[in-house]
């Protein structure tokens, strides 16, 4: 069964031995490598079939690459039972304790003059181990903070640093759509936006208008792009010479979606012509600019995609940066 977990919601595969899956939202106890963590049973509406997954490995895996969606076919864990009403109850404790936890962890930070900020706090259900999250401008080290945590608390310490984008997925609110933020309720994969998509798509550049929650590019400039650089490529360049029914003339802009293009005609005159109505001339030569041709914006696209992946691996921004963990009976070790 595929769950969701977790306070950054993972998604992951879990093994049972169920002969019925309920057809409605289900929450479920499960056991990951943490301990026992409660989340939401996913997809109880299609993809079960007396209690098997309609589709093979293979096929589940060409789903989530199909759908951008970052996620293992590999077991994540076990399920352990249906929560009740008990599990619940047990839920809601934890989230009371996990706030004098945060504002507790907050105020050991200023006082050892960390310069972190405590993000928020996950209580692990089965009481295995609590993780906090923050933010920092740089690696920090908190080996006696974990210390202190752990002699507080009497129980395994987690600390992982997080990002802008991650901080938007915990704390997230409505967004100026009038919507939740994308990140919270559904989108678990954040590829770069830049602001050439702003740009083609015509989108004010006012950064307060096209930024997030995050303080970064919205992430919905991206759901349109590909559909963008495909109509642009349709579209003849700037300074192309084109012969148009009113007379020939060089294209000096274009109408992405409506597939109209802009043309100044010899005596100045500028007219907007349906791209059907229109023939080559001379085509104008490249100069380089990433906004004359589709190909080349989009490899720009393609650039900004490396340079984050290789952010991600070296020194990544929106996960994990460092991370230390310890309990109370063993020596500090950093992973």
């Amino acid at each position: 069964m595929i769950v969701r977990y977790g306070r950054m919601s993972v998604l992951g595969l879990f093994e049972h031995n169920e002969t019925n899956i309920p057809k409605r939202d289900t929450r479920v106890i499960v056991k990951t490598e943490k301990g026992l963590e409660l989340g939401s049973l996913v997809g109880c509406l299609c993809p079960y079939k007396a209690g098997q997954f309609k589709f093979d490995p293979d096929q589940l895996k060409k789903y989530f690459d199909d759908s951008a969606i970052d996620v293992s076919v590999e077991p994540a864990g076990k399920f352990i039972r249906y929560a009740t009403k008990e599990d619940a109850g047990e839920e809601e404790h934890l989230q009371k304790i996990a706030k004098d936890e945060m504002t507790f962890c907050q105020k050991m930070t200023d006082e050892m003059n960390l310069k972190m900020k405590i993000v928020d706090v996950e209580h692990i259900f089965g009481g295995e181990r609590i993780i906090f999250y923050f933010m920092a401008d740089s690696r920090v080290d908190f080996r006696d903070l974990v210390k202190k945590l752990a002699h507080e608390y009497q129980s395994r310490i987690e600390l992982r640093q997080i990002g802008a984008r991650d901080e938007a997925k915990i704390l997230g609110d409505i967004e100026s759509c009038g919507q939740p933020c994308c990140c919270i309720r559904y989108l678990k994969t954040l590829k770069p936006v830049n602001m050439r998509m702003a740009k083609m798509q015509k989108a004010t550049l006012d950064p307060t208008k096209i930024s997030g929650y995050c303080g970064r590019l919205k992430c919905c400039l991206r759901y349109e792009d590909d559909l963008y650089v495909e109509l642009k490529r349709n579209l003849p360049r700037k300074k192309t010479l084109v012969n148009t029914p009113q007379g020939q003339g060089r294209v000096v802009d274009g109408l992405i979606l409506a597939q109209m293009v802009i043309i100044e005609l010899g005596d100045g005159k500028i007219v907007t012509v349906p791209l059907g109505q229109i023939e080559i001339v001379e085509a104008a030569p490249s100069d380089g600019r990433a906004d004359d041709t589709a190909d080349e914006a989009s490899g720009e696209t393609r650039r900004d995609e490396r340079k984050d992946n290789f952010r991600k691996d070296t020194k990544p921004d929106d996960s994990i940066n460092n991370q230390k963990e310890t309990d109370n009976t063993e020596d500090d070790r950093q992973t």
